[in-house]
């Protein structure tokens, strides 16, 4: 080192110079190389914005001395890794990025004096806005577009309208929306407007494809949830039948598929039904009306038929003094006579009528059967035959016998809960299985991987760097340091003569003469050296 610096010492001003800037430029780049290979590393904190988000995003982060990078062509603004989360919820907790939505704060700055006009279509697009934002919310949904047609209200009910809606929803990159999802946008929407029917929501999404086809009250096609419920109940009973069967045949050796029909129908019914009628000694009787009448069988009435002769009877009168001096047995006894004599000639008759109704047997049934009741089931088992050994102790297989297959039928009627008045029906097969080869799950490429592109980064900026080291030490650093370091030549003698700066000629080795002589004798005479060198290759 002491040597290094004493020979750098005696070097000129301009080498000097030089090495400096040699030294300070691999310096230089280490130092770049450091920083960028332990610089922080940046990611999206949002992504597909607006203009006027992406200049409110940019100020509060300048405002809070966060650093940030754009990316994307200015349609992405990444910030460092660890500031990601922290910095997205500050964003978010300002309302950044509001995505163009305008919300109820629109009605915040109304002025005065403006017409109901204005006033209906502000709050009409405040009320679109808060819509966009709820939609927004849901997992998978970028953005959201809600229109609604509210018509004028009208005092005249013929002439009333009901509002509808049009949603546009842009969904993520790879991702969609099951029917849960889309049935809960259309309720969404049908709850915040006054009078609108989920049957006139009408949600598309940004490749126009219509999501809303199963909301339709007039669809005859099974809903997400009937559908749902279907294969539930499906996959319930096959793993009844399977947990049931399993402990018999063995692991893997069993497999079922159910079809259960479900009548999803909502009916109501009322029946009168009325039986024969019953004896009358069983029968309760519900009303008994009995009419009897005494009436004279002859009548003393006669005459011409006329007025005078349909006149009533005279009052009967009697005597109210008797004499006795009748002889017994006088005009008294005959009196008593005629009488009884007038009642033997007037008989009389008794009439009877007797009315007696009974309770009629009548029986009102009222049914009222709810949806999703079981129609039918179909249950089909497919069996492995059974492990067995041989003569010689092999292990085996052998078929299943009828006992063991209907005990297996058994076992599965009751898993299910067979019903054969409903039609349900069994089907059991016993068959060997073919073994299935696993298909050979394909790992994902190398190059693929997130992990290693992470790794293949980070050793491509080493490697880089190094890389830029060494081409700064060959071209310039070993040249300084081998100049520096060369051994110093011993100096020169010379001659008398002068050249024609006028600086002294060096002295001549006698090698360096004698070729001096060759170079001036082939200048001046080329044919002599080339008999010279012809004579040389006609002797070789």
């Amino acid at each position: 080192m002491e040597s290094l610096l004493a020979r750098l010492n005696l070097q000129g001003t301009s080498k000097k110079v030089l090495l400096s800037a040699g030294i300070a430029a691999v310096v230089a780049v280490m130092a770049v190389f450091w920083i960028w290979s332990q610089g922080p590393k940046y990611k999206v904190v949002f992504s597909n914005f607006n203009d006027k988000d992406g200049g409110a995003i940019v100020a509060v982060l300048e405002q809070q001395n966060i650093p940030y990078k754009l990316a994307d062509g200015g349609s992405s603004i990444l910030v460092p890794a660890d500031l990601v989360y922290q910095t997205r919820l500050k964003l978010a907790a300002m309302g950044l990025p509001r995505g163009g939505n305008v919300g109820f704060e629109l009605l915040e700055n109304q002025k005065f004096g403006v017409s109901q006009f204005v006033e209906q279509v502000n709050f009409q697009r405040a009320l679109e806005g808060e819509l966009e934002r709820s939609i927004q919310s849901i997992s998978g949904v970028e953005g959201a577009r809600v229109h609604l047609a509210i018509p004028k209200s009208s005092v005249f009910v013929r002439d009333a309208q009901k509002p509808t809606a049009s949603v546009l929803v842009k969904l993520m990159q790879g991702r969609t929306l099951d029917q849960h999802q889309v049935s809960a946008i259309a309720h969404l929407i049908s709850s915040s407007v006054p009078n609108l029917g989920l049957s006139n929501v009408d949600i598309l999404d940004q490749n126009g494809s219509l999501l809303s086809d199963v909301n339709k009250g007039g669809s005859k096609t099974l809903d997400a949830n009937q559908l749902k419920y279907v294969e539930d109940l499906q996959k319930n009973i096959v793993s009844r039948i399977q947990a049931i069967i399993t402990p018999i045949v063995g692991e893997k050796n069993v497999r079922a598929e159910a079809n259960v029909e479900i009548d999803f129908s909502n009916t109501e019914e009322a029946n009168e039904i009325y039986k024969p009628n019953q004896k009358p000694e069983v029968a309760v009787i519900r009303s008994l009306q009995t009419n009897e009448s005494i009436v004279p069988s002859g009548s003393n009435n006669g005459g011409v038929p006329g007025a005078l002769s349909n006149q009533p009877p005279a009052n009967a009168t009697a005597p109210l003094n008797t004499t006795n001096n009748a002889a017994p047995g006088g005009a008294a006894a005959g009196a008593g006579a005629a009488g009884a004599a007038g009642a033997a000639q007037n008989p009389m008759s008794t009439q009877r009528n007797s009315i007696t109704n009974y309770e009629i047997d009548k029986t009102i049934l009222f049914t009222q059967k709810s949806m999703g009741g079981v129609k039918r089931l179909s249950v089909a088992i497919v069996v492995n035959n059974k492990a067995d050994v041989d003569a010689e102790g092999k292990p085996t297989t052998r078929p299943l016998n009828d006992a063991e297959k209907q005990q297996i039928m058994d076992l599965a009627k009751q898993a299910m809960g067979f019903n054969e008045a409903r039609g349900d029906s069994v089907s059991v097969v016993n068959t060997p299985f073919t073994p299935v080869k696993e298909a050979d799950v394909s790992e994902l490429p190398i190059w693929k991987d997130p992990v290693n592109i992470e790794m293949a980064k980070n050793i491509g900026q080493i490697v880089l760097g190094l890389i830029v080291l060494f081409v700064m030490y060959r071209k310039a650093i070993k040249p300084m340091l081998a100049n520096l370091l060369a051994p110093d030549e011993a100096p020169a003698e010379f001659d008398d003569n002068l050249d024609e700066n006028g600086r002294p000629i060096p002295k001549l080795t006698p090698y360096q003469k004698d070729l001096k002589a060759v170079q001036a004798l082939a200048k001046e005479n080329p044919k002599v050296v080339a008999d010279v060198v012809a004579g040389w290759v006609g002797n070789s």
